[in-house]
């Protein structure tokens, strides 16, 4: 009886993170289906492709190392290319540690989540509980339609060939992320953030091998880096 100000304020804060895990997990389902394909074309077996999304549960990693695979190339050189796909991870760590807190068996649960969705809907507030809340929504709705379209994938659509792209369901998780970054604008050392690791990918692309230009833009934070914290309470995230 008699809620809080400050409870309807987190109630309100938790619906809207919520809302961003839903449009972000409801994003990620096409590739879902894409990736059980394209296991299913490379010679997967139902298992192994349940397998690759369960423990794996990388998306880029897992296009990369069943397009290695599919073409006959070797474990270690699938390995290696997911390896390097991830290294972004580690910086998600470290955004995401403070949050995530518990026994260190928790800790390792919530590390399987750690993914761009995930970081993307948990960063989105500067409230630790509230971080770890988006962080956990995103994860673990992105986990189970990840994993629940990878089947779909591979027993339904191994034959649909780029429907994905015939029907422009390929553009959902740009745009999403899109949708999610955009109010983050309104700080500048963001801002400088953002547009610093746009120009190094946009300026790798041409001439750098496939994957290197994203991971190179992670450099970008060094423009953060260089920036007074001196954000003002509340400046911009709401």
């Amino acid at each position: 009886m008699g809620e809080t100000a400050g409870d309807l304020q987190q109630a309100a804060a938790r619906r809207v993170l919520r809302r961003q895990a839903a449009s972000i997990t409801a994003a990620v389902a096409p590739f879902g289906i894409v990736f059980g394909a394209s296991a299913a074309t490379a010679g997967f077996t139902l298992l192994e492709a349940i397998g690759f999304s369960a423990l794996i549960f990388g998306g880029s990693s897992q296009f990369a190392a069943a397009e290695i695979l599919g073409d006959g190339g070797s474990i270690a050189s699938a390995a290696v290319a997911g390896l390097l796909l991830n290294v972004r991870s580690l910086a998600f760590g470290v955004i995401m540690a403070p949050a995530l807190t518990g026994a260190l068996w928790q800790r390792a649960a919530m590390s399987q989540l750690m993914i761009d969705e995930s970081t993307a809907v948990g960063t989105s507030t500067t409230d630790p509980a509230l971080r770890r809340y988006g962080y956990l929504c995103a994860g673990i709705g992105v986990f189970v339609v990840w994993n629940i379209t990878t089947v779909l994938g591979h027993l339904v659509f191994s034959d649909a060939g780029d429907l994905i792209n015939d029907l422009g369901l390929d553009a959902a998780g740009p745009a999403a992320f899109l949708a999610l970054l955009w109010p983050r604008m309104r700080q500048r050392p963001q801002f400088r953030t953002a547009l610093a690791g746009a120009v190094i990918a946009l300026v790798l692309v041409p001439i750098a091998p496939p994957g290197v230009p994203i991971l190179a833009a992670i450099a970008g934070v060094v423009v953060a880096g260089r920036q007074t914290p001196a954000v003002t309470e509340g400046g911009g995230d709401e």
